[in-house]
Order: structure tokens, then C-alpha cells, then sequence
């Protein structure tokens, strides 16, 4: 939840003025939350109250009404306002952005002693999705994004060592982001091929799962730490602000989020926000 937050403020100024590189000051005066954090911390919410699809439904209302110059689609931001409780077979990013709290209620030790898959964040996820963004690719952009994160965490937490793990022996977070690439290729179906400095020229925005998953993937991919994570999303243009959410997202469960970096984004963000943030850390902390 803190990387796609971090991501989003960052972002912020450079949506609709984008820039092509990664030399650019981290945090400007300008920057802002956008509907990027309003949306993952409704997911959260939703959570908190349950995470069924009603809870998904209310929370995803009801911090749209409260925060509605966030900047969202045109249907989503209609879907808000009205009284409608359907879905309506969206396939835009805005299921991959705000999932990712999802990710951090499956329980990795449970897949270290059984090696299954633990459901419950998972099939959340997928639930969160659906309540708007029920056409296949808004789904399948959710699940990548949480199977990531999920990821991220089962290895770099050490949980990948243990006997009767596919992965029994220690390896570098680079051989580990192999083995999640090619699992995220193979399982969703995306093409992770392709480099930073290849997809950078020609890419422009576009709001879309199949164009915006796979690029903020390959931004963690090619990262180095945290930070360049970020400034990776950010240099490839497009929708900055939800590429650098989804992309910090995953990179802080690979690498954390330096404590400096996690203050400033926070100081962004208003009461409402804040209270539901520090709530769910400290669930998340248990």
C-alpha cells in the first residue's frame, strides 16, 4: 500500500507533462495524491470491513464522493456518483493500481509449509476487481499485480529457503525476480520481454491493463533498489502517477521503503487518508 502511494505523489506532476529520464527531483512542492492512493486506501477499507464485493462496492463509493477532483476515468468517476452497484467491464488500470493491499493478507508461511497458494488475498483481489473491472484484462492486470507482490514478499522474506520449497537454496533478489517474471509470463500471460531503454521511446499513455501492467512489471524488474524503482515508472512517460503506483507497490515488498522516502509522501496526505493508512499498518504488523 506505501509504495503504490509513494509512486502516485511522486508521479503526480508528471501525467500529463511527461519526462523520459530518471534525473528528476523525487518530491516537488507540487506534487499530490490522486485518485491512485484514494483508491488503494478504499481497498483497504474494504478490507478492514470485510472485503466482500459490498464492502469493496461502498468503500470504492464512498471515498470517490469524498475526494472527487481526485482525477478519475470518465466511467469510473460516472460509476461513482451514481447509484449503481455494476459492474461494467472495465479493463483499465485502475484494478491493477489500487490492489495491493490484497497481496500483504496472504499468508506466506502457509505456502512455505504446504507449497499451495494461500486464497484468501488472492481471491480478494480478485473480488476487489470485479466490482468494476470484471472484463478479463482488469482482472488478470489485479491478479499479476498482487501474484507480484505476493512474490516479492515469499522470497525476499526468506520464506523460498525452506525444505520442500521449489526454490531450496538462496538466491540473489535478480535470480528471484527471474523466477517471478517467468512465473507472471507464463501463469497472466504478459510479455515481459522487452527493456526499459526499448519500450521508453514510443510509449505513450495509455490507461489500459495490457499496456500499463506489464511496463510497471518490467520498471521493477530493472530495478536496482526501491527509489529506482520508481524513477524507472516515471522516466517511461504515459500514466506516470499509476504506473509509479503500481510499480512502488511491488518494489516495496522486494526492497522496502526507505524511512526518509515513506515520510515525505506521507506528509501529502490529509487526515482521512492518514488514519487509514496508519490503521491498516498496524493490522499488517501483527
Amino acid at each position: 500500500m506505501l509504495g503504490a502511494i509513494i509512486g502516485d505523489v511522486i508521479g503526480s506532476v508528471y501525467e500529463w507533462n511527461n519526462i523520459k529520464t530518471k534525473d528528476f527531483p523525487l518530491f516537488r512542492k507540487d506534487c499530490f495524491f490522486t485518485d491512485d492512493t484514494v483508491m488503494t486506501v478504499a481497498t483497504a477499507d474494504a478490507l478492514m470491513n470485510g472485503g466482500d464485493a459490498g464492502d469493496f462496492i461502498d468503500a470504492y463509493k464512498k471515498w470517490g464522493r469524498l475526494y472527487p477532483e481526485a482525477g478519475y476515468g470518465a466511467r469510473f468517476g460516472a460509476w461513482i456518483r451514481s447509484s449503481d452497484r455494476e459492474p461494467y467491464k472495465s479493463w483499465g488500470n485502475g484494478s491493477a493500481m489500487r490492489v495491493s493491499p490484497c497481496a500483504w493478507l496472504m499468508d506466506c508461511g502457509y505456502t512455505s509449509r504446504t507449497g499451495l497458494w494461500p486464497s484468501d488475498g488472492r481471491e480478494k483481489a480478485k473480488v476487489s476487481a470485479e466490482v468494476t473491472h470484471n472484463h478479463p484484462e482488469g482482472i488478470k492486470g489485479a491478479l499479476a499485480v498482487t501474484d507480484a507482490i505476493f512474490m516479492c514478499r515469499f522470497y525476499t522474506g526468506g520464506y523460498g529457503d525452506d525444505e520442500g520449497n521449489p526454490v531450496n537454496e538462496r538466491y540473489t533478489l535478480e535470480q528471484y525476480k527471474l523466477v517471478i517474471k517467468e512465473f507472471i509470463e507464463r501463469e497472466h500471460g504478459y510479455d515481459l520481454g522487452a527493456a526499459l531503454d526499448d519500450i521508453r521511446p514510443s510509449y505513450r499513455f495509455n490507461a489500459s491493463c495490457q499496456k500499463t501492467v506489464p511496463q510497471a512489471l518490467i520498471a521493477f524488474f530493472e530495478s536496482t533498489d526501491f527509489e529506482d524503482a520508481i524513477r524507472n515508472a516515471i522516466s517511461l512517460g504515459g500514466d506516470s502517477d499509476t504506473l509509479a503506483a503500481i510499480t512502488g507497490s511491488v518494489a516495496e515488498a522486494a526492497y522496502g521503503v526507505p524511512d526518509e522516502i515513506k515520510e515525505k509522501a506521507l506528509s501529502f496526505l490529509d487526515e482521512p487518508l492518514l488514519a487509514v493508512y496508519e490503521r491498516w499498518s498496524s493490522i499488517i504488523k501483527r
